[in-house]
């Protein structure tokens, strides 16, 4: 069974990933591999954001 996806703990990782990168501390490879791992959170994240704005919608709607 696939583990949900928490957006919280995605933020977090986001945050330790940029902090890591902005060190300046990293070997190329590693970065690169850093920011890739980053940008497949930001897809999930935005995937996930949008399932909630939708929701959002769906109930204003019905209150309507």
């Amino acid at each position: 069974m696939a583990k949900s996806f928490d957006i919280e703990e995605s933020f977090k990782l986001l945050d330790d990933i940029v902090q890591k990168l902005e060190s300046g501390n990293l070997p190329m490879n590693e970065a690169l591999r850093l920011y890739k791992d980053g940008v497949k959170l930001v897809e999930k994240c935005n995937v996930q954001m949008d399932k909630v704005e939708k929701q959002i919608v769906v109930l204003g709607e019905e209150e309507i």
